[in-house]
């Protein structure tokens, strides 16, 4: 079985959106065994579209097209698949209530545009949207078959693993189950990890159970997904949790969770766990660490709330900063102190540092000091963060979660 994937948006050709659906389809196909021979980008032309797809369906048994189902006047993509099928586009009611309820939800009218997405070619298939409003498509042209899903990356990827794998495997004759477990770290670098799992890597090739593969989530930290395959659920969850043990006790508490958790999740939880509350003092980050912390729900059971102390005189006044470097130990001791006298949580967590461009203090942008109190403890730790302003001040943020619930889990990296 082969397949091709087809990319619609100008915007991909003009170098003003990477393409990364194209890599996540490519990588979930290999997985299940299709091989992947071309891929393409075309531009919001419907011409051009509908040549790319004939193209892709005279040599190819599965065509996977992405982008170009929104509701606006360049969104032409299903009108092109009807010009390739040769048969009109309908107007599905089922899909146009859909959208419909999904403004309702929103408290707004749906635009007259939108309309356009419950335009579906005759006797296509449709995949119902959960993330957005633009549903997709399933096609059969003959003894091949098309796929057209959105081109916004959590809906696209939504869609791929709920219903467009799963009906590529009905096709493909295949009595398998497929299932990953995505293992989430924090604090390694990508050839260090490369380095560490490499002999389990090695391994796996020779056994063909499970494989692994890892990649950055932006600035989520770099995921290791661990993908089994086996008669049944049974026998997949089987290897996975084996695999998961392997990878535990090979990487330890650089892992902070699994699958859909985040670090401000497994922090949040943790402190409800213990009954604890935690307040936060920010400098270089500007709120952005208590952001994400609310980002969380439930996060009002633990986190009691924060200081945005920018300026040199409201670390002083507001949380009683003695008058030091302001990117020292020190000072990220005295915000953590302060923050949490403040609002009397259990912890106090802060952050001081460098976001950059430029430096501070004689120091170089990326110095970052991370302080927590608890109790009668206070402790301070320095981390060195690479990347510009935004990097900086994420990676920072995630930092300090992550010591937190280093420090949380009395793990021996704290003392490190």
């Amino acid at each position: 079985m082969r397949a091709e994937i087809v990319a619609v948006g100008t915007e991909l050709l003009l170098g003003q959106i990477i393409d990364t659906n194209s890599a996540l389809i490519a990588s979930r196909l290999a997985e299940i065994g299709v091989d992947c021979y071309y891929q393409s980008r075309v531009g919001d032309n419907h011409a051009r579209i509908v040549s790319s797809l004939r193209l892709a369906l005279s040599r190819s048994d599965v065509v996977i097209v992405c982008g170009g189902l929104g509701p606006t006047q360049d969104d032409i993509t299903r009108d092109a698949i009807a010009e390739v099928l040769g048969v009109p586009l309908d107007l599905n009611v089922s899909v146009l209530r859909t959208i419909e309820s999904y403004f309702d939800r929103l408290g707004r009218q749906m635009p007259e545009s939108n309309k356009r997405q419950a335009l579906v070619p005759r006797g296509a298939e449709v995949v119902p949207q959960m993330k957005g409003t633009a549903p997709g498509l399933i096609c059969n042209v003959g003894n091949k078959v098309l796929y057209a899903m959105p081109g916004v990356p959590y809906e696209l990827e939504d869609m791929l693993d709920r219903e467009v794998l799963l009906d590529l495997l009905k096709r493909k004759g295949t009595r398998e189950t497929i299932r990953s477990l995505i293992v989430r770290t924090w604090g390694l670098s990508e050839s260090k990890l490369s380095e560490i799992l490499a002999p389990e890597i090695e391994r796996l090739d020779a056994t063909e159970d499970v494989t692994l593969a890892f990649f950055a989530s932006r600035m989520q930290g770099l995921k290791v997904r661990a993908t089994a395959k086996g008669r049944d659920e049974a026998e997949v969850n089987e290897k996975l949790e084996i695999e998961k043990a392997i990878l535990e006790s090979t990487l330890g508490d650089y892992i902070f969770g699994y699958d859909s958790d985040t670090m401000e999740s497994i922090v949040g939880e943790l402190l409800y766990d213990k009954g604890a509350t935690l307040s936060v003092a920010e400098s270089l980050t500007g709120g952005l660490l208590a952001s994400k912390i609310v980002s969380h729900p439930g996060a009002s059971r633990y986190f009691l709330g924060g200081v945005v102390s920018y300026a040199r005189e409201a670390k002083r006044e507001i949380l009683g900063v003695r008058d030091l470097p302001v990117i020292s130990s020190e000072v990220a001791s005295d915000m953590a102190a302060g923050v949490s006298r403040l609002f009397s949580s259990d912890y106090g967590l802060s952050l001081t540092g460098v976001a950059g461009p430029d430096s501070q203090e004689g120091k170089e942008p990326g110095t970052v000091w991370i302080g927590i109190s608890a109790k009668d403890d206070v402790f301070a730790r320095q981390r060195f963060l690479g990347g510009d302003r935004e990097r900086v001040r994420w990676y920072s943020a995630m930092s300090a979660l992550d010591l937190l619930r280093l420090y949380l889990k009395e793990s021996p990296r704290f003392y490190a």
